[in-house]
């Protein structure tokens, strides 16, 4: 499951992330903000999330998505100088609309495709896709579960077929800042609990538990990640040296 951080004091006001017009995202409210580091196994495959550097709690703070600040998280103008194109896509329609369904014995998967952030955890034990149909089996039913649990975009919700209910992780109101040593790179910013993101119109996103926001710069799907931050050349080279 994704790493969890607890701490003395909650967040006790509202809290906000709002879209600026090719500039920040601008955060209102105290929030904690962590990196989460994606650890994986000797077989390279991601397994589970590290806690890295915690930033000071900040009642107002701008986070970089130019993906050129040198003062990461945070945002140092650099955005002014690069002429930073920060347009939205329009993808305000719901999750479930977006999704596709995969159904098993026990789970059914809902998948979101356009949602991917490349953090590798439905990978593992022979990929989530392959597991749904075999969720009759308790070890099946449970490593899918959590690997749908650890996509930190969404893209991935197991859904209970006797209630109904979508299996959620539990994620206090919080940023994380994903980053992911295997392949050298910053992931996206990890938004996490519910937290409402704003766009630049005013108009507020689908709130969910958690969805990966762009901080290179590069998707097509802004403020949204698309997984434009990852070197899939330099991950197959990886992949390919494995014993």
């Amino acid at each position: 499951m994704a790493a969890k951080k607890s701490h003395n004091k909650e967040p006790s006001n509202k809290v906000e992330i709002t879209v600026s017009k090719n500039g920040p995202y601008l955060v209102t409210g105290e929030v904690p903000l962590f990196e989460q580091i994606i650890l994986v196994d000797k077989e390279g495959v991601a397994v589970k999330w590290g806690m890295g550097k915690e930033f000071t709690y900040k009642q107002a703070c701008g986070l970089c998505r130019c993906g050129h600040s040198q003062n990461r998280p945070f945002c140092d103008g650099t955005h002014l100088k690069i002429k930073f194109d920060g347009a939205e896509a329009d993808y305000f329609d719901p999750y479930l609309q977006q999704a596709k369904v995969l159904d098993g014995p026990a789970l059914k998967l809902t998948d979101a495709e356009n949602f991917c952030a490349s953090a590798r955890f439905c990978h593992r034990a022979g990929e989530i896709w392959n597991l749904i149909p075999k969720t009759g089996d308790p070890d099946a039913k449970r490593i899918a579960t959590e690997e749908a649990c650890d996509c930190p975009s969404g893209r991935l919700v197991v859904w209970d077929k006797k209630t109904g209910k979508a299996i959620e992780p539990a994620l206090e109101k919080s940023i994380g800042f994903i980053e992911d040593p295997q392949v050298g790179c910053h992931g996206p910013i990890w938004v996490r609990g519910g937290i409402p993101v704003k766009s630049v119109s005013g108009r507020v996103y689908e709130l969910r538990n958690r969805v990966t926001l762009c901080r290179c710069g590069k998707s097509t799907i802004k403020p949204f990640c698309d997984s434009s931050h990852f070197p899939e050349h330099h991950y197959k080279e990886l992949m390919a040296r494995k014993p």
